[in-house]
């Protein structure tokens, strides 16, 4: 599969928004209940830009087959250098190694503008692929929270991943 990656433009909402329905209304990657609307993720999308945070396509051939951001990790001053990564991945391109493609770019990204850690929290601790990839991209697991969503009938755990972006905790940060 040709695949390019490349930031998110506002003629991309249509599609960002398709992939994302289809994670809320059938995965647990995401713990809302009901699917926004185009407008709302284009709110989402404004937000994450205004804030100079990395929103990332997968274009494959011309179809987007995944998408990527890294937003804020809490909204509190002393966070502010702390991202949470979110990435999905069209249905019918899971497998291919589009998420990990997606998040090595989001990675090298984020720390690009000098944000110094990544925290993954990972929807559902059945999520083994998704664990798998960002294990495989560096990240250690942090923690498990258990039974704080609850979706389809059933209780879900959130996986809580880290690593470190550029230098990390090692030096103060720019003012």
């Amino acid at each position: 599969m040709a695949l390019s990656i490349r930031p998110a433009e506002p003629r991309d909402i249509a599609a960002i928004t398709g992939i994302y329905a289809d994670a809320v209304r059938y995965g647990t990657a995401s713990f809302e209940i009901d699917p926004p609307d185009e407008k709302e993720m284009r709110r989402r999308y404004d937000v994450l830009r205004a804030g100079a945070y990395p929103f990332l396509i997968a274009d494959a051939k011309g179809t987007i087959a995944g998408y990527a951001y890294a937003g804020p990790y809490r909204a509190r001053p002393a966070y502010r250098w702390s991202v949470e990564d979110s990435i999905y991945v069209d249905a019918r391109a899971h497998g291919r190694g589009l998420g990990r493609a997606l998040l090595d770019r989001l990675i090298a990204e984020s720390t690009a503008r000098d944000f110094r850690q990544m925290i993954a929290v990972i929807g559902d601790s059945a999520q083994a692929a998704s664990i798998a990839v960002h294990r495989a991209a560096g990240f250690r697991y942090v923690g498990n929270i258990e039974n704080v969503g609850f979706k389809f009938g059933r209780w879900l755990d959130s996986v809580i991943m880290q690593r470190a972006l550029g230098e990390g905790a090692t030096t103060p940060v720019r003012p």
